[in-house]
């Protein structure tokens, strides 16, 4: 995807440069999420692992945020947060359906990947040009990986929360 960045291939109208704001604001909203995740929990492990997530979403933003710069126009500035964020991680996702933070957590963090992935798939079946299709099947890809990392680690934590609530089979 850097190289068509670089050389400039991609040609982009107004629709997709508002598809290219949504997803810089979904990249900020997630950076956001994973930060508080990571400043709420005590266990390091997991606090790391969120902070990597904050990270890669914030790597995702800035990618974002370059391609729009290249290829908006300049003569019709359009400041990013303007426009509507595709909801994907909003406060109201953030219910809480166990007493452990990390578990409650890295569940949100499973919907909202989900719906990330989703919402870069359904840009890239609207999207006009070939190469932004790349772009945003190439983000999906990146969600998908999260997702997983996700999964693993929730199912782990999903299994040792049972035990300690006394759920496991004596």
């Amino acid at each position: 995807m850097e190289i068509l960045l670089e050389r400039g291939l991609i040609t982009i109208g107004d629709k997709e440069l508002l598809t290219l704001k949504r997803a810089v604001l979904n990249e900020e909203e997630g950076y956001q999420f994973y930060t508080l995740a990571a400043q709420q929990t005590r266990d390091e492990a997991t606090k790391s692992a969120f902070a990597f997530l904050a990270e890669e979403e914030s790597k995702h933003k800035s990618w974002l945020l370059e391609l729009y710069r290249q290829k908006a126009n300049p003569l019709k500035p359009a400041p990013i947060l303007e426009y509507s964020s595709p909801g994907v991680f909003r406060p109201a996702n953030a219910k809480t359906e166990s007493g452990s933070l990390e578990v409650s957590v890295y569940g949100i963090g499973i919907l909202m990947e989900k719906a990330s992935r989703e919402f870069y798939r359904q840009a890239a079946e609207e999207a006009e040009s070939e190469e932004l299709k790349a772009v945003y099947l190439h983000l999906a890809e990146w969600e998908t990986g999260h997702l997983e990392m996700l999964e693993k680690i929730y199912e782990q934590l999903k299994e040792d929360w049972w035990d300690q609530q006394g759920f496991s089979p004596s």
